[in-house]
Formats: structure tokens, sequence, C-alpha cells
């Protein structure tokens, strides 16, 4: 029995609410209803505002509280959080003993393969897929989303625990979470979404949440140009990136040629300037270390 059946099966006496009716959450609301799950699902959009997806819900025979006062019933002994509703909205139902998790949560908890998970205030969606497309370029089965757009966990069935997965996080999903990627990186850190959040404080804390349950053989990487990162008062195995600065341990540039140095040992990457040089291939196919797209770091 893998993770999934085992954390659906242990929902069959419970009943779930799902706060959001829109195309993202129709896979859970499949899969929980497929495992015979009773689901209530939440919405603020009335049936003729939902169209087709009312239609579709209903046929999967879910229950529905809709309207502007979706909120206020929520009673379930497990409620799936959707990323647009701020958790505070939900402390009134986990005070009175709902358990409040998340589709990105879930996920975390079932997930068979090594998770890469990316977070930043700019430049995350680049990174995340320039990630997944260099180790799919060394050969590893990529399963890349989040919230670059795809929905991970009705594809945790197809997944081996020899994949990869690569997965853009923002404050909205990380807000709550218990879980931490095996390899975390945080581009960099300015206020943003303030309408949502209340303050940058709190900004700053949904993103840290990233590496805050992290293992002791998990990573976190981090932006040593970028003067929140720079501050941030991380534990355990850190890794960092700057343009600035030579690192002991870490990626840096340094007379246009990028290096890596792990514990004060440093290889050349390839120059800067001209990534597509043949010296620069030559450098990334032979690491001298065995290591395969970086997931030795």
């Amino acid at each position: 029995m893998t993770a999934l059946e085992q954390y659906l099966g242990g929902l069959s006496d419970k009943r779930v609410g799902v706060i959001g009716a829109g195309v993202s959450n129709m896979p859970l609301i499949r899969m929980l209803r497929a495992a015979g799950v009773r689901v209530t699902v939440h919405d603020k959009k009335e049936p003729t505002e939902l169209g087709d997806g009312y239609a579709t819900l209903a046929t999967l025979g879910v229950d529905f509280v809709l309207g502007p006062h979706y909120l206020d019933a929520l009673d379930e002994d497990v409620i799936f959080r959707t990323p647009g509703v701020h958790p505070r909205f939900l402390e009134k139902a986990r005070a009175n003993g709902s358990e409040i998790t998340s589709e990105m949560e879930l996920f975390f908890a079932v997930c068979p393969c090594p998770i890469i998970g990316i977070t930043g205030s700019d430049g995350k969606t680049t990174t995340t897929t320039l990630v997944s497309e260099i180790l799919k370029h060394a050969g590893y089965t990529v399963h890349l989303g989040g919230n670059i757009g795809t929905p991970l966990l009705p594809r945790v069935d197809t997944m081996t625990e020899n994949d990869l997965a690569v997965v853009e996080l923002s404050s909205f999903q990380l807000m709550g979470m218990k879980h931490s990627p095996h390899i975390a990186a945080i581009t960099n850190l300015t206020p943003n979404h303030l309408d949502y959040h209340k303050d940058f404080d709190e900004y700053v804390q949904a993103k840290t949440a990233i590496y805050r349950n992290q293992g002791e053989n998990d990573k976190l990487i981090l932006n040593l140009d970028d003067e929140v990162t720079r501050s941030l008062k991380a534990s355990g195995n850190l890794f960092c990136t700057s343009k600035t600065q030579e690192l002991a341990n870490g990626v840096f540039l340094k007379d246009d040629v990028i290096y890596i140095a792990d514990g004060g040992v440093r290889r050349e990457l390839m120059p800067a300037s001209d990534p597509h040089s043949g010296r620069a291939q030559r450098v990334q196919h032979d690491d001298g270390g065995g290591c395969r797209a970086g997931l030795c770091l």
C-alpha cells in the first residue's frame, strides 16, 4: 500500500472540506471521492458562477456550501485550504478541532521521491524551470509543478523513488506548511503580496517555512547577494550563491568564471560570459566528483 493509499484510507470515517471549487482543486476532489471520502466543497461563488464546474462536482456526489458565507460553516474533520484563503480565516475551525492541511502539504507527505523546492520574490519560476530542465538533461525523470501551474498530487502514483520532484512554492502555499523539501532554495526576498500578508515579517515567515522543517540530511540554498536572505538564521546544511564574494561552500562568480566550492576546495563550472563554449561543455560532463546535476550539494 502506498503512502497516498494509506492516507486516503484513514479518511474513510471522516468528513473532509475542500475550500475552492476551481480547476486546480478538481483532481484533489476526484481523488477523495474515488476513495469514498465524504467531501463538502466551500466556495464563495454561486452555482451559476461556477458554471460547468458545479455540474461536474455535483456528479461526483459532493456536498456544497456556496456564497458569501462559505467559510462560516467550516466544521469538517479535515479541511484542505486553498492558497488564496489566509489561514487566519480558519482559526475558528482549527480551534474547534478541525485539521487544516492543503493539497501541497499532502503531496509533500506522500511523495515517494526527493523534492526540490524553490521560492522567492522574483525569479522563482525561471529558476524552477531551469532546475527541471538541467535535471532532465542529466537523465532524471523530473516532475515539475506547484505554483508553476501543474498540480503534482494526482501524479504521485506514477512517481518512483528514483525520480525527482521540482516544485515552485508561493508564500500562500507555504503558510502553515509542516513539511519541507529535501533541497530548498530561496532566490531573494523583497516586499510582496502585502495585500494578503499583514506585513513584510509575515511574508518572510511564510517564505522561510520552506526550510524550517528540514532534516539533518537536507540542504538549504540561499542567495548571499540579497539583503534579507543573507540575514536569515538558518541551521543545518547551508549552501550559498554569490556574484560578489568567494565562498567556501557554494557557487560564486569570480573573474567571469563560475566556481563551485565544497569545504574550501573549489573547481571551475563554466565561464559566465560564454556558457556554450567547448570549455563549459567539458566541465559540465566531467564534474570530478561523481555528482549528478548538482545533487551532491
